[in-house]
């Protein structure tokens, strides 16, 4: 079977350009906007930003805690945020006690409180381990930003503001997390 790479290339390309504009088409920057000032709100009163998601997002999860605690692009105070997706014990140890359905909502219990913010990403928006903690962040008063894709799965109805990428590709909603995460970071920065 004979790959034409730049063929491959050049339509990943055309579809991330074309997803974009069709993002920017949508009510995603307003929402972009309501989750930097939730976050700056929580920094600057104290609290702190949570983050999970599974696979890739977990990996954007990380990624944004570090873009928060040590810097984006400025020198400046660490603010206070923490991927729950690093601890081995915490996930092997709750995923052997109360299944890997369980490992974010316990932690969520266990670290979260009211005012806090919880970012919770998933592709699909149905992930079960990120449904439940974001139940639970409800239940602990916690404000709730999602990041989805897709339709918004059961998300969409879950949290107090959803960043939906309106696209099937799993590579591709990545893509806009990923940008949408360098904005986000950007943005709590310039304004701090």
């Amino acid at each position: 079977m004979d790959i034409n790479m730049r063929e491959i290339i050049e339509k990943n390309m055309k579809e991330q350009m074309q997803l974009l504009r069709r993002v920017m088409e949508t009510d995603y920057a307003d929402k972009m906007i309501e989750a930097a000032e939730c976050i700056l709100h929580a920094i600057q009163t104290g609290h702190k930003v949570l983050i999970a998601g599974n696979g890739g997002s977990a990996a954007d999860a990380q990624h944004m805690a570090a873009e928060l605690v040590v810097r984006f692009e400025k020198d400046r105070e660490g603010y206070p945020a923490m991927a729950l997706t690093t601890d081995s014990s915490i996930l092997s140890a709750g995923g052997n006690d109360y299944g890997f359905e369980a490992v974010y909502e316990r932690q969520i219990q266990a670290l979260g409180a009211e005012d806090d913010i919880f970012i919770a990403i998933s592709t699909s928006g149905n992930s079960e381990n990120i449904v439940r903690a974001v139940h639970m962040a409800g239940d602990k008063k916690m404000k709730v930003i999602g990041m989805t894709g897709q339709t918004g799965g059961r998300m969409r109805e879950l949290c107090d503001i959803v960043l939906c990428v309106p696209h099937d590709r799993t590579a591709r909603i990545q893509e806009i997390h990923e940008h949408t995460i360098h904005t986000l970071c950007q943005l709590v920065e310039q304004k701090m």
